[in-house]
């Protein structure tokens, strides 16, 4: 499964919406209810699913759903 299929489902799960595909260009505006706190609970579901820890200077720096995916997979890969 790649990065993009497994992030989808986080972000299914945290959104309770089935019909969300992740993509490099997607930004909390993309998504109904993503807001401030929602943002925590994705943070927080994605970190417990790749098994990583992301850095407020990392969190602060995604401008979308591409910059987390390649957070992700310099973390994951190795």
């Amino acid at each position: 499964m790649t990065t993009a299929e497994t992030l989808s489902g986080v972000l299914c799960e945290v959104f309770e919406d089935d019909s969300i595909v992740a993509t490099p260009e997607m930004t909390a505006d993309d998504v109904d209810g993503w807001d401030s706190l929602s943002h925590i609970n994705v943070i927080l579901a994605v970190e417990s699913k790749f098994r990583i820890k992301f850095t407020p200077k990392e969190i602060l720096g995604f401008k979308n759903v591409g910059d987390m995916m390649k957070c992700i997979e310099s973390k994951t890969q190795g």
